[in-house]
């Protein structure tokens, strides 16, 4: 097995996108709840979140290989070109998916009842958008579950201000996917496939993709104003939703040939400053 091959076919650096809200949620737990810190819960934590990616990622691959030979935006990703075998990937997925249940029998049992959930959502995923326009919020649920997975994983119960963030990843993540998926909107009316910008066109799009971000950025100070959080938080909170509404400065006029600029690198470093900065308020 080409190990680079795999990494490459499961994008392991787009991990970024949602692991950093994971940790977020865990020291949630700790600094808000005041639950124990438990560095082995978090290394379980983790490693769900790796687990289930490459078990969401591998099955959309797998899902849409057909789809992705006939696009040439995709025709080079590494099943329609031979470089990993659809068994492989189908084997692929089935040891990632166990390494994320087996996993959560070790954290508690709310997670490891409420696995087999979570799996169904990201793995389902990749079949909505053969028959519903909504895809990209389906594909936000999946993302938003990190937060509140590991909060849950720590605290073994439910709370509201974890909610507060699911919502806010749930929003934020919709609205890069709409933006994300203006790339195949002839691709996708040509092939009945469905999407926001397939059914609203480019324009239409880009204002739902900003009026979620809206909405995530909402999400965003809500925490802050309903945990009564520090200057850490909102230093994070301030270069989120900067980084946030400035990928639409980017793609605006019609640059559409900057989305993978404001998709790939701006999402990921806002995620990434604001978990640093949120986990520093926490651990204060």
């Amino acid at each position: 097995m080409n190990i680079r091959s795999y990494l490459s076919f499961i994008k392991f650096s787009h991990t970024l996108f949602a692991m950093p809200f994971a940790i977020v949620g865990f020291f949630m737990a700790t600094g808000v709840f005041h639950y124990d810190f438990n560095p082995y819960i978090l290394l379980y934590v983790l490693l769900c979140m790796v687990f289930a990616r490459n078990a969401a990622m591998a099955f959309n691959r797998w899902a849409d290989h057909e789809w992705d030979a006939g696009n040439e935006r995709t025709a080079q990703r590494e099943i329609p070109a031979g470089i990993i075998k659809p068994k492989n990937a189908l084997i692929f997925i089935v040891v990632n998916s166990l390494g994320f249940i087996i996993t959560t029998f070790f954290i508690n049992s709310l997670c490891f009842y409420l696995s087999p959930i979570a799996l169904m959502v990201i793995l389902g995923y990749s079949y909505t958008k053969r028959f519903t326009y909504l895809s990209h919020f389906v594909l936000g649920v999946g993302l938003g579950l990190a937060p509140i997975g590991a909060f849950l994983a720590l605290s073994g119960e439910f709370k509201v201000l974890p909610v507060f963030l699911s919502v806010a990843v749930w929003a934020w993540v919709s609205g890069f996917d709409i933006l994300y998926s203006i790339q195949d909107i002839s691709f996708d009316k040509d092939h009945k496939l469905f999407s926001v910008p397939a059914k609203f066109g480019i324009v239409r799009s880009l204002w739902i993709s900003r009026s979620m971000h809206i909405l995530s950025a909402l999400f965003i100070i809500g925490i802050a104003i309903y945990a009564n959080t520090g200057v850490y938080y909102l230093m994070g909170a301030f270069v989120f939703i900067s980084l946030l509404f400035y990928q639409h400065t980017v793609v605006r006029n019609g640059k559409l040939d900057r989305i993978n600029f404001a998709f790939f690198n701006l999402n990921g470093i806002a995620s990434v400053i604001f978990a640093l900065f949120a986990v520093i308020e926490f651990l204060n």
